[in-house]
């Protein structure tokens, strides 16, 4: 294990003593002690709250080694001193570490220096240093994923004064709020809030459900921390597997046209429609409850810390009103009525008929978004409005621009795993209220005629950006964000594709907003719940200063980019920024060579292949993924290969690829595909998270998490898919504009790969590879096209540190 955290907050020896106080380590007893070590065996007893009789804690501290030889309640019996090897040794045990399997049982100090575990740098113990080691200690992570005090509190510790009046609520510990709410004593109300449009054509505004899940503490007010997900109240998974649109059809030649941006620029209805509710009564009480919510482990993680939690399924959900819009300003404008209700701005109420208005009297008004892909997205788009109340978002996997996702550069493009999934595929698999016959059955006909209209505008023809996705285009709203932004993405995810994440990073340059962002090794996942970082208490400081307002140095403490190394493994490290290098080293195309000297021939490559290698392709992707990079190929006639020598020394790409090539299609019409493959025989790191098997509580008996952790293949692999990029080119002036182009017509096309930050080790080759169809991507006409690339006028520019 090698232990990396960057939310341990350095204080002084006052604080440690007074934040020791507050979390009842040291009391008086303690402090009456008059040796080290029976300072020491106070502390050690603290650590196992299960038992309560001296016996028994005699016997816990006998299961601990002080020395080699000796058990840690033998050794204090006689002991005149705490040495730091003493010490640590206790510390590793405590800390789930085993002797001899993993650390070092004759020198735990080189154990913890190796794990990267902190350490006082001292040899002998005074009280004071002492209590700073321990107040160390307790905010150092164990072998198994979660800092010492928050598995000290998973099995009890907080429990005998969750209910005592000197208890803080919500305490706080490292400028970390700790788990002393009661979870097993939770309120769950349901609550119905009024936005201002009528989506669904009914006369009224719609009104959108929400789950609340709060503390009982009714004198208490809590900040709320709210994931809007379409997701929430069910799928229709079969209705959306028959809409999905067939990607083995052609690619067809565009008309050219020559527009503008401000032809296609959407303009935001903000016009309210439909009628408000007028308000009959108020109340404090909710109605209606619910049982189980689809939670958010993250979510669960803070019930127990004086966080509320909201989640809402938005617009055209089940028990909700309205029409699923799929991220335009409707389901946004939903989503920011849930932080407007929050914050005091607007009405809920107690069901959809009464008109009895209720407030969140409970909360402080201030809201953190959160959440993983759609549900991200929707933090992303919220933010966008400058909504009041939003004080931050952590958007884990998101999307900024949806054409972008379903699109690229004029070509239809499948997310990853998706092929033929769009923007109204989406809207049919989350329209939830098709699960309450009764209510869908009196919109079913508004509801398909905007899906059918939805099908139209989302334009699969021609595959160019229009109004229907600059109006699910948040970039375009950045300058409206006033909340701080927490970003995480997977620098291998091929769902929602780095560029994501990357054009949003740079859009916040031009705003005042704090910004941070982690970029980790894998797919679409979330790294709640990762082995190597502590991410869990990250968030924990950053929300104790944003929602409650701790002075804990969070914007200061937190690196701005935090990045997952993809050699070694468990290692992450600091940077100021990401793919910010503008003097790119160009390398030229050259009779297979990636080379400093430009060639001066042609290669040409065909896209068809036979009726039977097709099928097997579209049937097995990962078959043609494999051979579409492969050095010696049965598809070496449908790319064009080119590599690097092998380097002597590594390099590392950290940012954008640019491929500038000069191409020519055998039709009047085509696409390119990119590739940049890492060729070099290694294990590499998997780009799904390895489960540990083991469970990670969230508070005393309340909700679990799985442990995980990147790992390395069991087999070496001889090369790896760094980044991927797809242009139409028709489409080599921008996403709107649809240029001309003649068969056989030499053509000059810039085409930016998706960004990442990849270390290529010593010895291995950087290659590029060229082709047409992607099957696991674009559409696939099994068309007989050749293209032709003029190495002379191509080359590829990229950004080495």
């Amino acid at each position: 294990m090698k232990n990396n955290q960057f939310a341990l907050l350095p204080v002084d020896s006052s604080q440690v003593l007074a934040e020791l106080k507050l979390i009842k380590f040291v009391d008086n007893n303690v402090l009456a002690t008059t040796t080290i070590p029976s300072t020491l065996q106070l502390l050690l007893e603290k650590t196992f709250p299960e038992v309560a009789d001296q016996a028994s804690l005699k016997t816990k501290l006998s299961t601990l080694l002080a020395t080699p030889k000796c058990d840690a309640y033998t050794w204090i019996t006689s002991a005149k001193v705490v040495t730091a090897d003493i010490f640590y040794r206790i510390a590793l045990q405590l800390l789930e570490f085993l002797p001899e399997i993993d650390f070092d049982i004759e020198n735990p100090l080189q154990s913890m220096d190796q794990m990267h575990l902190p350490t006082v740098q001292t040899n002998q113990f005074d009280r004071e240093t002492l209590f700073e080691a321990w107040y160390l200690l307790l905010n150092t992570h164990t072998k198994n994923g979660k800092a010492l005090i928050d598995r000290l509190a998973t099995r009890g510790y907080f429990q005998p004064f969750i209910y005592e009046t000197d208890t803080p609520r919500p305490l706080f510990f490292n400028g970390k709020s700790q788990p002393i709410f009661d979870t097993r004593n939770l309120l769950h109300e349901v609550v119905y809030i009024e936005t201002d449009f009528d989506t669904d054509h009914n006369g009224k505004r719609d009104l959108v459900k929400a789950e609340i899940i709060r503390p009982v503490d009714t004198d208490l007010q809590v900040p709320v921390l709210f994931t809007a997900s379409p997701y929430n109240q069910g799928t229709n998974d079969e209705h959306g597997a028959k809409l999905t649109h067939s990607v083995d059809v052609p690619l067809t030649r565009k008309k050219p046209v020559e527009i503008t941006y401000n032809d296609i620029q959407h303009h935001a209805n903000s016009n309210a429609t439909g009628i408000a509710r007028d308000i009959k009564a108020e109340t404090k009480e909710a109605t209606e409850t619910f049982a189980r919510e689809q939670s958010y482990t993250l979510n669960d993680y803070f019930l127990a810390r004086g966080y509320a939690v909201i989640y809402s399924a938005g617009i055209g959900s089940k028990d909700s009103e309205g029409l699923q819009t799929t991220g335009d300003e409707y389901e946004v404008a939903s989503a920011k009525a849930v932080v407007e209700w929050v914050h005091g701005d607007r009405v809920a109420f107690t069901n959809k008929i009464d008109h009895i208005a209720i407030k969140a009297h409970w909360s402080n008004g201030k809201v953190a978004m959160t959440g993983r892909s759609y549900l991200g997205t929707l933090a992303t788009a919220v933010a966008t409005t400058g909504v009041a109340g939003l004080e931050t978002i952590v958007s884990e996997a998101a999307i900024s621009s949806w054409y972008d996702y379903y699109r690229s550069n004029g070509l239809v493009i499948a997310p990853g795993g998706y092929p033929g999934e769009d923007a109204d595929v989406l809207a049919e698999e989350t329209f939830s209220r098709r699960k309450q016959p009764g209510d869908f059955y009196q919109i079913k006909d508004i509801y398909q005629a905007y899906l059918d209209q939805m099908g139209i505008d989302q334009d699969r023809e021609t595959g160019s950006y229009n109004t229907f996705w600059d109006a699910r285009n948040y970039l375009k709203d950045v300058a409206n964000i006033k909340a701080d932004v927490i970003m995480v993405h997977g620098l291998n995810d091929w769902n929602v594709k780095p560029e994501q994440v990357n054009k949003l990073w740079h859009a916040l340059d031009a705003t005042n907003i704090n910004k941070k962002i982690i970029l980790h090794q894998g797919e679409h996942i979330y790294i709640n719940a990762m082995r190597s970082i502590d991410f869990t208490d990250m968030m924990n400081l950053w929300f104790a200063h944003k929602l409650y307002g701790v002075d804990n140095h969070a914007p200061e403490l937190l690196p701005n980019v935090i990045i997952q190394d993809n050699v070694i493994p468990e290692t992450w490290h600091a940077e100021k920024d990401w793919d910010a290098i503008s003097n790119k080293t160009s390398l030229f195309l050259n009779n297979g060579l990636l080379d400093l000297t430009p060639g001066n021939g042609k290669v040409s490559f065909m896209d068809q292949v036979g009726e039977t290698d097709f099928k097997k392709y579209t049937a097995d992707i990962a078959t043609w993924e494999h051979l579409i990079k492969a050095p010696k190929s049965a598809l070496s006639t449908n790319r064009a290969l080119f590599q690097t020598v092998p380097f002597e020394q590594a390099k590392i790409i950290d940012g954008r690829v640019i491929v500038k090539i000069r191409v020519k299609s055998s039709v009047n019409f085509g696409m390119l595909s990119c590739q940049l493959v890492d060729y070099g025989e290694a294990k590499r790191l998997n780009v799904k998270p390895t489960p540990l098997g083991i469970k990670l509580d969230s508070g005393f008996q309340w909700r679990e998490d799985i442990l995980n952790e990147f790992t390395l293949a069991k087999n070496a692999t001889p090369f790896k898919m760094i980044s991927k990029g797809h242009i139409n080119l028709q489409n080599r002036t921008n996403a709107w504009q649809t240029d001309d182009l003649r068969a056989d017509q030499f053509v000059d096309i810039e085409l930016a790969l998706q960004p990442t930050y990849y270390r290529l080790p010593a010895g291995h080759q950087l290659g590029l590879v060229m082709y047409a169809t992607d099957f696991g991507m674009t559409v696939r006409g099994n068309q007989d096209i050749t293209y032709t690339i003029d190495e002379g006028a191509s080359q590829i520019d990229i950004p080495f540190i």
